[in-house]
């Protein structure tokens, strides 16, 4: 598959067969991430998997839980994968003099790496912003100083996502060449 049938391909899986994942495509998924690029190289990321069950439960049913009930559908999902924040000093630096977070862009690249790579395979992705993120820490005892940024769902999706409901901007309007009106 090139790569933009797979950027073609993928959507949000928000329903999965109960089938687990191989730990062959995820580590496969996890190499695309690792080959990401970051600001300074710092690879200011911590994949923590989740793949057995009774512990994947745990981590659901804290980080799904209160107001954040509405990302329960997850917890079907055979795996579910936190992305930790681990930001070093010199683009850390720069940001600031930026006012920028580029930690936070660099895990949206390694993310899209993950779930480009999980499309190629077949297997469907969701990816998590409302959750409870101190829980999910604890439950995985991310160290203080470091923080559960991102959760992404895995498996095998249950139905065909279609692009149909995905209307995309037109490029004109999301396009100029040289200047914003231009």
């Amino acid at each position: 598959m090139k790569v933009m049938d797979a950027i073609k391909k993928r959507r949000s899986a928000r329903k999965y067969l109960n089938k687990p994942v191989e730990r062959e495509k995820i580590m496969e998924c996890l190499e695309a991430a690792r080959l990401a690029p970051s600001a300074c190289n710092a690879q200011p990321w911590k994949f923590i998997v989740t793949d057995e069950t009774q512990r994947k439960n745990e981590l659901a049913r804290e980080a799904f839980s209160g107001i954040y009930i509405v990302t329960r559908f997850a917890a079907k999902a055979p795996v579910l994968v936190a992305i930790v924040s681990d930001p070093k000093w010199l683009p850390r630096a720069g940001g600031t003099i930026r006012k920028t977070d580029f930690h936070l862009t660099d895990i949206g690249i390694a993310g899209e790496h993950f779930v480009l790579r999980a499309a190629e395979l077949g297997l469907g992705t969701c990816w998590l912003g409302w959750f409870d993120a101190k829980k999910a820490g604890r439950v995985l005892d991310v160290p203080a100083g470091k923080n559960v940024e991102i959760m992404l769902s895995l498996g095998y999706p249950a139905e065909e996502a279609t692009i149909g409901n995905h209307q995309r901007k037109t490029m004109d309007e999301i396009t100029s060449f040289n200047g914003w009106g231009a």
